[in-house]
């Protein structure tokens, strides 16, 4: 699939207009009565943004996250911003890819082990999707549980978020479908309405694609520790979780010849440049993946192509060639690795699956008692 098809994903929306942005101030110092931009509040005014910025048009947590990230050493931003629209409907487009097996490996086995999760969770179980996407899986847990009461996907990419759930209605009428725009690396809320849920009825979270190998080991099971909360003492966790520790299928999987996963990491800098009035010239950086053998992780890195400079809301960032900024981790826990880390978050794991070749499991994880 070419990049120039994927533009086309989304009719009628040109994803690379820019967001309107007040003009910056002509002259933006590193900080305003000593406030470095990098340790802007998320939650100060637009009045005080613009003061320190000359900005109001933005994610603060965005902006801040970036400013850091690009102030280390080591450069890296975290990869929850991959995820605009553009960026999920990339991501969407990697996982329909011959070399990326991830996908397909875990709806094949949720096809096979969905019914007897559902027999576990039992009757009118509320389904909470984290990190939702296009919940192309979601229909295979949602068809198997026995009258669900409620589907709460959570995402960060509203836009992206609400056309999936828009879609999932046609498809379920008559379930409740109720949207959540959150990150999930920090509490989520969910919908006052599920307090009206039966109270026989249980709460399975649904934490798909392995997505917890995006997280450091700590975090992830700070990760499942919030999960384990969002689920209640009588609910459970289906993980999805990438076992595969073979560099010959890795690296195409994240390097693929079309290059879709390179647009899809470029896109952060694409992204920068229209939220946060950045200066990068993407054409001078390049998409690297690798696979560190003593981590077992797969790692997502911006090569800056030469040495250059750019800004960022005003803010000025050098780069030597060759110099990278770290946009992701893909950890590929085994099964020891997650029974280590569902035991820090408390959780125990009670039945998985997982396919022929070894390369993709799925876990069902409950609270301890």
């Amino acid at each position: 699939m070419s990049t120039q098809h994927l533009r086309n994903l989304s009719p009628g929306a040109d994803l690379r207009t820019p967001r309107p942005l007040l003009s910056p101030a002509a002259e933006l110092g590193r900080s305003v009565r000593g406030t470095p931009l990098d340790r802007v509040e998320p939650r100060a005014s637009r009045g005080a943004r613009a003061e320190l910025t000359g900005w109001t048009s933005y994610d603060p947590r965005f902006a801040s996250d970036v400013l850091s990230g690009l102030s280390q050493p080591r450069k890296s931003i975290p990869p929850t911003w991959l995820y605009d629209q553009r960026g999920s409907q990339l991501f969407e487009a990697i996982t329909e890819l011959p070399e990326y097996y991830a996908t397909r490996s875990e709806i094949s086995l949720l096809r096979s082990c969905a019914g007897a999760i559902a027999a576990r969770i039992g009757p009118d179980a509320t389904v909470i999707e984290i990190g939702s996407g296009s919940s192309r899986k979601t229909p295979l847990l949602l068809g198997a549980v026995q009258r669900p009461y409620a589907y709460v996907p959570v995402d960060i990419s509203g836009a992206f978020l609400m056309h999936s759930a828009a879609l999932l209605r046609g498809r379920f009428p008559d379930l409740r479908i109720m949207p959540v725009v959150a990150d999930f690396m920090r509490p989520v809320q969910l919908p006052h309405a599920l307090r009206f849920a039966p109270a026989s009825g249980r709460r399975l979270v649904f934490f798909p694609g392995s997505t917890i190998g995006n997280l450091e080991p700590d975090e992830a099971a700070a990760c499942l520790a919030r999960l384990g909360a969002l689920c209640g003492p009588n609910g459970m966790i289906v993980l999805g979780v990438d076992e595969n520790r073979d560099e010959e299928t890795l690296l195409p999987a994240y390097n693929d010849a079309a290059g879709v996963t390179a647009a899809f990491d470029l896109n952060l800098l694409e992204r920068i440049n229209r939220e946060l009035g950045g200066t990068f010239d993407v054409g001078a950086f390049r998409h690297e993946a690798r696979y560190d053998r003593e981590r077992h992780r797969i790692e997502m890195h911006l090569v800056s192509v030469r040495e250059q400079s750019a800004e960022v809301l005003g803010r000025s960032f050098a780069f030597a060639q060759g110099e990278t900024i770290h946009t992701e981790n893909s950890y590929k826990f085994d099964r020891a690795a997650i029974d280590s880390i569902a035991k820090q978050a408390k959780l125990q794991r009670v039945a998985d699956w997982r396919e022929d070749r070894g390369r993709f499991a799925v876990h069902l994880l409950a609270p301890c008692a």
